[in-house]
C-alpha cells in the first residue's frame, strides 16, 4: 500500500494511558469513524505475542475503513503480521534495512527534527517524515518543542509529506497553518478525550485548513 497525502491528513497514534474503561479496539474504531485516515500503533509494554494479536485484529478493523495500519518502530511485528507500514525514529533501523525486511510496497516514516535529518530520510527512501513536537508532548516528556521556523523549513527542504506531531489538539492545530504540513499526528488529542470520535471528527475538520 504506497502512501498518500489524503491517508496522511488525521494520523491517529494510539496510547493505552486513556482508555477509560474502554478497549484500544472500541477507542480506535470511535476514531475511525471520526475521521482518523491513518493509525499508528505504539505498544512499548506489551508482549510480543499480545502486540502481535492486537496489531492483527486493528490492522482488520483499520482496512474496514480503507485506512493504513502503521507499527511504531517494531519491524519484527511489522513484518509477521503484514502491517501496511512502520515508523522509526532517529535511533531506531536505517531505512535501508527496514526497506529489506518489509519490501518495496509497505510505507515507512522516519521521525526528524533537522532539515539535514529529513533530507537524509528522504534520501534514503522514507515515504513520510514525522516531526516535532511542534507544541511540546504529553507522552514524551522529554521531547523539547520545535520551533514552528524550524518545522517549516523542515516541511519545505524535501518532497516527500511531513506530518505535524506534539501536543496537537483542538484548540492549538490551526497555529500551524501554512507551515507546509501535509497532516497532523495526534495521540492524547484523540485518544484522552472524553470522546473519541468526536475529537477525531473536530479535528478531521481543522487539519484540512493547516494544509497549504
Amino acid at each position: 500500500m504506497n502512501c498518500t497525502e489524503e491517508q496522511l491528513r488525521l494520523y491517529g497514534v494510539t496510547d493505552r494511558s486513556w482508555l477509560h474503561g474502554k478497549t484500544l479496539y472500541e477507542q480506535v474504531e470511535a476514531a475511525l469513524k471520526g475521521g482518523v485516515t491513518c493509525l499508528q500503533l505504539r505498544e512499548k509494554q506489551l508482549d510480543h505475542d499480545a502486540f502481535l494479536q492486537e496489531a492483527v485484529e486493528l490492522k482488520e478493523l483499520c482496512h474496514r475503513y480503507h485506512v493504513p495500519l502503521i507499527i511504531n518502530d517494531n519491524v519484527e511485528i511489522a513484518k509477521e503480521m503484514d502491517a501496511d507500514g512502520v515508523h522509526v525514529g532517529q535511533g531506531d533501523m536505517q531505512i535501508a534495512k527496514v526497506r529489506e525486511i518489509l519490501g518495496e510496497d509497505k510505507i515507512i516514516g522516519v521521525t526528524a527534527r533537522t532539515v539535514a535529518q529529513a533530507e537524509a530520510a528522504e534520501t534514503a527512501g522514507a515515504d513520510y517524515i514525522g516531526s516535532g513536537a511542534v507544541f511540546g508532548s504529553g507522552t514524551k516528556l522529554d521531547a523539547k518543542a520545535l520551533e514552528h521556523q524550524i518545522f517549516s523549513e523542515i516541511c519545505h527542504s524535501v518532497k516527500i509529506p511531513v506530518v505535524a506531531i506534539g501536543g496537537i489538539n483542538g484548540e492549538n492545530i490551526l497555529q500551524l497553518k501554512g507551515l507546509g504540513a501535509k497532516g497532523a499526528a495526534v495521540v492524547s488529542g484523540i485518544f484522552a478525550q472524553e470522546d473519541v470520535g468526536a475529537a477525531a471528527e473536530d479535528l478531521k475538520k481543522k487539519v484540512l485548513e493547516i494544509i497549504d
